[in-house]
C-alpha cells in the first residue's frame, strides 16, 4: 500500500482490486447438487445385479406356477369320479392301439387332431400329466402338443407318438427345450445317464421308467421313435449342442416296476433356494445402501459448505476491517 499524490492510499502495483468474485464467500461456490458419479454407479449396480439375478428369479418363478399347476391338476383327478377316470384311460389305449396300424401318425387329420386335444385332458387346460425326474430336478407338467406357447414354460407331447399311460407296443415323446433364461425344463438333460428312472403320473396313475439309451441325431430324424412290439417305452427330447441347437438328444426309457417306496406327491408350493433368495434380499438392500450413501454424501459435502461458509464469512470480515484501519 502506497500514499497517492492526494493523499489517498492506492494500492501496489502487484496488487489486483478484489472482484465480486473474490468477495463471494467460497462455501457457495462449492456447493453442489447430488454426486453424479455415485448416481451413475449405484444405478448401473443394481441394474447389473438384476441382470444376472434375472434367470434365476425366473427360473424359480416359472417352477413355482408349474408346481400349482400340477396341484390343481392332482386336486382335479382326486375329485373325478373314478368312472370318469377309467373312461379316459381307457380311450387313451385305444388312441395308442390305432397309432401301431398308422402310416402317418405325424401328420393327423382335424379330425384326429381335436380327438388327440380331447384325450387325457381332465382339466380343460391342455395339461394331460406330469413328469418327475428328482435326480436333474425335473418337475413339470406335460401339455398336449408342442407349440412355442408350452415349450416356452413346460414340457410338450408329441403329437402322433403314444400317449404315456403305458401298455405293451408303445412310444411316448415329450419335448422340453434347453437353455432359456426364464426356465430350466430339460436344460440338464444331458446330465442323464442309463440306469437313471424318473417317473410319469398320468391321472391316478404313476408309472416308472428307467434310461436304457441316449442318442444324437438330426433334427428330422424320426427312426428312434418308432414303435416296439411289446415295448413300453417313453423318450425325453432336447436341442443339443447347447446353445447351437443344431441336433436332437433322445433320452429313451422302457417301463420298469415302481419302486415299493414310491410315492408321488405333487408340491403345492416351492421352496425359495439360498441361489433366488440371496439375490433376492441383496438388490434391495443394494438400492437402500447406495440411496443412503448419496444422501450422506450430500448432507456431508452441504455440512463442509456451511462451515466453510462461516470460516470464509470471518476472514472475509477480517480483510474489511484491515483495509478500513489501512484506509485512515
Amino acid at each position: 500500500m502506497r500514499i497517492g499524490p492526494f493523499g489517498k492510499a492506492q494500492p501496489k502495483r502487484d496488487e489486483q482490486p478484489a472482484s465480486a468474485a473474490d468477495n463471494e464467500p467460497r462455501g457457495k461456490r462449492k456447493r453442489r447438487g447430488p454426486d453424479l458419479f455415485t448416481l451413475v454407479f449405484g444405478t448401473v449396480m443394481v441394474l447389473g445385479v438384476c441382470i444376472i439375478a434375472y434367470p434365476t428369479f425366473s427360473n424359480w418363478w416359472n417352477s413355482l406356477h408349474q408346481s400349482r399347476a400340477i396341484a390343481s391338476y392332482a386336486e382335479a383327478v382326486k375329485d373325478a369320479d373314478p368312472e370318469k377316470i377309467e373312461a379316459l384311460l381307457d380311450q387313451a389305449r385305444a388312441y395308442n392301439e390305432r397309432l401301431y396300424a398308422k402310416p402317418g401318425r405325424y401328420t393327423p387329420s382335424e379330425e384326429e387332431n381335436e380327438e388327440y386335444l380331447a384325450t387325457l385332458d381332465i382339466t380343460g387346460t391342455g395339461i394331460m400329466g406330469y413328469i418327475q425326474y428328482e435326480k436333474l430336478g425335473i418337475n413339470y407338467p406335460i401339455y398336449h402338443g408342442v407349440d412355442e406357447s408350452v415349450l416356452q414354460i413346460a414340457i410338450g407331447h408329441i403329437q402322433g407318438s403314444s400317449l404315456p399311460v403305458g401298455g405293451a407296443t408303445t412310444h411316448a415323446a415329450i419335448s422340453g427345450h434347453r437353455g432359456l433364461p426364464s426356465a430350466k425344463l430339460f436344460s440338464d438333460l444331458d446330465k442323464a445317464v442309463e440306469g437313471d428312472t424318473f417317473t410319469i403320473t398320468v391321472l391316478n396313475q404313476t408309472l416308472t421308467y428307467q434310461i436304457d439309451q441316449i442318442r444324437i441325431v438330426e433334427p428330422g430324424d424320426m427312426s428312434e421313435l418308432d414303435l416296439m412290439k411289446d415295448q413300453d417305452l417313453v423318450t425325453m427330447i432336447t436341442c443339443t449342442p447347447y446353445g447351437i441347437n443344431t441336433h436332437r438328444m433322445l433320452v429313451r426309457a422302457h417301463r420298469v416296476e415302481n419302486a415299493a417306496s414310491l410315492v408321488s406327491i405333487p408340491a403345492e408350493a416351492v421352496l425359495i433356494p439360498s441361489y433366488v433368495a440371496v439375490p433376492l434380499a441383496g438388490m434391495p438392500m443394494l438400492f437402500v445402501y447406495l440411496v443412503c450413501a448419496l444422501l450422506y454424501s450430500r448432507v456431508a459435502d452441504h455440512e463442509v459448505n456451511h462451515e466453510t461458509t462461516k470460516s470464509e464469512l470471518q476472514k472475509l470480515k477480517e480483510a474489511r476491517k484491515a483495509r478500513r484501519k489501512a484506509n485512515k
